[in-house]
This record gives C-alpha cells, sequence and structure tokens, in this order.
C-alpha cells in the first residue's frame, strides 16, 4: 500500500518532544501553542467523522482539523473565500509587485522585538509608498495597496520582509482623474529604497529612545547607547533592498499570485520530501541558480526549530490594506476608480453559485461514489500509530 506524504504534522509528532526538550526554555508560549495545536491537527485528539462511500461501502475516517493559521492543513478553504473577496476588488490596469526588505542586523533586532518591529516594518514600507506616488515629480496620485507579511527565506531562515501588490495607478489629489504609471514602471526602486531606510531607521530609534526596544542575545551589546548610535550610522550608509518585479498581465494572474503568498506558511506540506527517525527533507527554490529545486537535510529539532522562527505574535494582522484600498473607505475609493476608468462593478456573486465546500468528497476507494457522513467520533477515541498526537507542552 502507497505510503502517505509526510507532513508538518508527522514532523511535530515525530520530533516535537525532542525540540521541547532541547530547546522548550527559549520558547515562546505562542511557539509552544502553535506546536500543541499543529501536533494535534488530524488526530484522534481533536475528534473526527467517519464516512461510508455510497457506492462501495467503503469506510473512512476524516480526524478534524486544528484551524491554526500556522498550519499548512488548515489554510485552503480560508484563502478560497479571501481570494473571492479581492476578485471583486481588482481593477483593469496592471498591478506591480513591491517588495521592502530589511539588512539582517536589523532584522536581528526585529527578531528580538517582533510585534513592534513588524508594525514598523508595515508603517516604513505603506507610508514609502504613499508618500512617493503623492509627489508630482513621480505619479502625484493617491494610490491603494495589498500588503503582506513573510519572515521566511526558502530554507526557513529568518528573513522578515513584506510584499506589496499595487495598481499601476491611482486617483489624482482632486479625485477627478485616473492617473496610470508607465508602461513597465511603476516608481523608482532607489527612491523607494532611501525613504523606506530612514523611515524605518527613524522609527526604530524612537522605539528605542522610549524604551519599547529589548536588546537581549546577540543583540545585547545594542543596549549601550553608543553601540546604538554606531549601528544606526552602519544602516543609513547601506543601501537597502526594494525591488519591483514585472507587472502582472492580467488580473487573474494577480489572482494567481495571491494564492500563492496570502494564506502561506513557511512550508507547505507539499515540500517535504521525506521523513526518517532523525531528519527531514525538504525541496527548495534556489534563488542564486535559476530557481532550480533542490533538497536540503536537517537533524529534525533543527527543521522544527526553524518552522517556529516564524510564528506570528497573538493576533497580529500579517495581511493589510493601505490608501485608497484601506478597509474603511474601500468600497467608496473603489467605486470612484471604476467610474474614471469606464469599468463596470464586479458583479455580485449569486450565493446558489458559489463552491460548494460541504460537497460530499469522492470516495478514494472506488473513485465513484460519495463519502456520507454516518457517526461523528468523540475526541477520545484512540488514533491511528501514526497519528498519536504530542504530548501537552510545559508553558509555565
Amino acid at each position: 500500500m502507497h505510503e502517505p506524504s509526510p507532513t508538518l504534522g508527522d514532523v511535530i509528532r515525530r520530533f516535537g518532544a525532542a525540540l521541547q526538550a532541547r530547546h522548550g526554555e527559549a520558547m515562546t508560549a505562542a511557539q509552544k501553542a502553535v506546536l500543541w495545536a499543529l501536533g494535534r491537527c488530524h488526530t484522534a485528539a481533536l475528534g473526527g467523522h467517519l464516512y461510508r462511500c455510497d457506492s462501495c461501502g467503503a469506510e473512512h475516517i476524516a480526524y478534524n482539523s486544528c484551524r491554526s493559521r500556522h498550519c499548512p492543513s488548515c489554510l485552503a478553504h480560508k484563502s478560497a473565500q479571501w481570494l473571492e473577496a479581492r476578485a471583486d476588488e481588482l481593477l483593469p490596469v496592471p498591478y506591480f509587485h513591491v517588495v521592502f526588505t530589511v539588512p539582517q542586523q536589523i532584522a536581528s533586532v526585529v527578531w528580538g522585538n517582533k510585534k513592534l518591529g513588524y508594525e514598523i516594518l508595515f508603517r516604513a514600507a505603506a507610508h514609502t509608498l504613499l508618500q512617493i506616488a503623492r509627489d508630482p515629480r513621480h505619479l502625484g496620485a493617491q494610490i491603494g495597496f495589498l500588503a503582506i507579511l513573510h519572515t521566511w527565506t526558502q530554507t526557513l531562515l529568518y528573513h522578515p520582509h513584506i510584499h506589496c501588490v499595487v495598481p499601476g495607478g491611482g486617483l489624482s489629489p482632486d479625485r477627478t482623474r485616473w492617473i496610470g504609471c508607465r508602461d513597465n514602471f511603476f516608481l523608482p526602486v532607489k527612491v523607494l529604497s532611501r525613504l523606506f531606510r530612514g523611515k524605518f531607521l527613524a522609527l526604530l530609534d524612537a522605539a528605542a529612545k522610549r524604551g519599547a526596544l529589548r536588546f537581549a542575545g546577540s543583540t545585547a551589546s545594542l543596549a549601550d547607547p553608543r553601540a546604538w548610535t554606531c549601528l544606526l550610522r552602519q544602516m543609513h550608509r547601506k543601501d537597502w533592498v526594494v525591488y519591483a518585479k514585472p507587472p502582472f498581465g492580467s488580473p487573474e494572474q494577480v489572482l494567481k499570485y495571491l494564492a500563492r503568498y496570502t494564506h502561506r506558511v513557511a512550508i507547505s506540506n507539499r515540500r517535504i520530501a521525506s521523513l526518517t527517525s532523525e531528519h527531514v527533507t525538504f525541496r527548495y527554490h534556489d534563488r542564486a541558480h535559476g530557481n532550480a529545486i533542490r533538497e536540503i537535510k536537517l537533524d529534525g529539532v533543527e527543521f522544527l526549530r526553524r518552522f517556529l522562527l516564524h510564528v506570528l505574535p497573538k493576533g497580529f494582522v500579517r495581511i493589510r490594506h493601505f490608501g485608497l484600498l484601506a478597509n474603511r473607505a474601500r468600497e467608496t475609493n473603489l467605486a470612484v476608480c471604476r467610474s474614471l476608468l469606464g469599468a463596470t462593478p464586479a458583479p455580485r456573486r449569486d450565493p446558489m453559485q458559489t463552491p460548494d465546500y460541504d460537497q460530499p468528497a469522492i470516495c478514494p476507494t472506488c473513485q465513484t461514489g460519495r463519502l456520507r457522513l454516518i457517526a461523528t467520533l468523540d475526541p477520545s477515541v484512540p488514533s491511528q500509530p501514526h497519528r498519536e498526537p504530542l504530548p501537552p507542552p510545559d508553558t509555565s
């Protein structure tokens, strides 16, 4: 019988206890909670449902999901619903992808101050785009955009950065004209980079001066004001990486991109190639060599340690809208933009025609019948051996 591909949950159930034994004292409560939730996902610990095929009679158990936003197994439904709403908001203009990153020395400070550091990253990126776009020397328009926080590299190392998806144009200051950008060019990246650097460092320094930053571990020396001032001076002299990719060719491409980048965690289940008693092997795109697909093998505990680097602070919002697309006036602004562009509003979907996510699944045994619910399983039902949940974490 074909062995199922390993999942992140399988890795956690195999190495989670060893991780807590080795690094438990350094783990945050949020990291322990994520480890606990994902280790129980799709196990009998959460209960489940028993289905029977209406054709061949085969029975199948489906254990409940954890619904954690850090779980790659639980995001498909949320992503589909979110993308439906974004499809209604697209304008008939080119869309650009702009990415804001910070140097590694600054990333170390952000790591020790995640919530505040991520807020500063969002604010600096958003204010930079809005200010440069508003400048008559560049676009001279009020723009709107979607911003998404990512914190990982392809090999799960820590690399906080902001992805922005921006319509290629905006409203004139008096809101009577649509001002489009030039073909294949949105805003000058060097200008964006310098302004972003200045805004980010100013916000970070203000936080340090009011005592809001925590320095520990590799950044402990920065608690000395002289060392902090020296770092800021070095960072002001350094070129920060901001880049803009070529515009998307169609609204469908925008949605395809959003589907890949929004409801996404540091690693998907399909990237996990193999799991042994000691190691996890996963696939990644090697950016330095033409995006070639390669494999990397890590000690299981090290793999989980890297994954937990990307756990977000509790309640932190990682997908945000700014400018014309800010939540408070999005519908009004989109109506004005469509009117000036001569575009018809997106039709309201008929609820009867939306995808039925509760449609009975096709039986994996006979491939023809439909699975019908016959029983709800209490969480106390024993799980399969390879689906044993992780022991409860010590959050003391």
